[in-house]
């Protein structure tokens, strides 16, 4: 695309004279988006994201709804060319975690969502300064050890220096137990040196405290007891898969964990108890999504299964927050304003 100055537009730098310099905030790349709890996190984190790639319908209009200036591209990862975003400073992604899930089969790099190998081919194509990958404790298996180490090694050789941790949500204030891996590459001519962010135990709220006004929005009598009686963190929200897992909490166990915080598991509710409610009450969608971490205005759509499938497949954006405030420090290092001065000839094509 040419402008009235005759100069090339670069997909992700907009347009500008090559004679002057702009000051830009940090980009990113992310695959397999889902209902945006990464990108939400790296958004409050400082980045800009130039592209999220998300294969299902459902997830790519939520994330089109929730942030119009998006550039949310709608495709399989595998189809994605990840050429025309060269030099982007972030490739984020939570690459699918069936294959690694203690609730799936686990055959890791035998299964076809495995998109491991499609992240790999991204990096040696964009190049960027940053790599984020999130996935299931389960990655972290013994059986996955030599796996693990091919991944490593792969990313490596294409020049950055990894780390990996188990990071608990609820140790950055996610009133959940979810516990998920974060890998982060930096690439090696960068001067920052990465640390994971620090972990604060027993700094997240209890459910009833965080659920209490949504409980109580349609005036049932009971809810400052149920509060009350909530008073730990959630177990793990489970969001299932298209071909398993409806609009509920999980399995029996997970279930059983729910009903020692006084919540039904069984099913998720429409709307608050009302007035007179007796019994169990039942978490609606916008319940779960704050027990992840999402803001009350990010919506999910009408699709009740659906919804519960988004959010309780995603990463918390506190999470993504946190490590991505310490990427941009790594990435930021040395620079005296904090702000990158890109020359017009890198930032136009």
């Amino acid at each position: 695309m040419m402008n009235t100055n005759n100069t090339k537009v670069s997909p992700f730098y907009g347009t500008a004279r090559r004679d002057q310099f702009m000051q830009q905030p940090l980009t990113c790349v992310e695959i397999c988006a889902g209902a945006g709890g990464q990108a939400l996190g790296l958004a409050m984190a400082g980045f800009v994201h130039v592209a999220l790639v998300e294969y299902e319908a459902d997830y790519c209009k939520v994330l089109k709804e929730n942030r119009p200036e998006w550039n949310v591209i709608c495709a399989d990862v595998h189809d994605f060319d990840g050429r025309p975003y060269r030099g982007v400073d972030l490739l984020a992604g939570g690459v699918p975690c069936p294959p690694f899930s203690v609730a799936g089969k686990q055959l890791g790099k035998d299964d076809e969502r495995d998109l491991f190998p499609e992240a790999i081919r991204l990096i040696e194509e964009i190049k960027p300064r940053a790599v984020m990958l999130e996935n299931v404790r389960g990655f972290l298996d013994p059986g996955f050890d030599e796996y693990r180490e091919h991944i490593f090694s792969e990313i490596k050789k294409l020049g950055y220096v990894t780390h990996i941790k188990l990071l608990n949500a609820s140790n950055f204030g996610v009133p959940q137990l979810r516990p998920r891996v974060v890998i982060v590459g930096i690439r090696k001519d960068q001067l920052g040196a990465f640390a994971y962010p620090e972990e604060k135990p027993d700094s997240a709220p209890p459910v009833g405290k965080v659920l209490y006004d949504l409980m109580a929005e349609n005036g049932w009598e009971k809810a400052k007891e149920w509060a009350a009686h909530a008073d730990r963190i959630a177990p793990t929200l489970v969001g299932g898969s298209k071909k398993h897992g409806g609009p509920d909490l999980g399995p029996t166990r997970a279930r059983n964990a729910w009903a020692e915080l006084g919540v039904d598991g069984r099913g998720i509710a429409n709307e608050a108890p009302s007035a007179g409610f007796e019994g169990m009450p039942r978490l609606t969608s916008r319940m779960m999504a704050r027990i992840q971490g999402f803001p009350d205005t990010w919506t999910f759509g009408k699709r009740k299964t659906v919804a519960c499938r988004m959010i309780g497949n995603a990463f918390p954006p506190p999470v993504a927050q946190a490590v991505g405030e310490k990427i941009k420090e790594c990435l930021e290092y040395g620079c005296a304003d904090c702000k990158r001065e890109i020359p017009l000839s890198q930032a136009v094509i």
